[in-house]
């Protein structure tokens, strides 16, 4: 895992230039970050992922 220290308005690119993170906001415990990708990229919140396969778990 890469760790980066950024302030707010900096800015990340993976993949080449394809991809862009951008730190919005910073504060109540809280990091905003904005992230510009080409539609064919699927973006997810791992942690909504983990929720969601734990209920499809237990449900079945």
């Amino acid at each position: 895992m890469l760790v980066l220290t950024r302030k707010t308005n900096e800015t990340i690119q993976l993949g080449g230039s394809q991809i862009t993170i951008t730190v919005v906001n910073v504060g109540g415990g809280r990091v905003r970050l904005g992230i510009q990708a080409p539609s064919e990229v699927r973006i997810e919140r791992l942690e909504k992922t983990s929720t969601r396969q734990l209920s499809e778990v237990t449900c079945k």
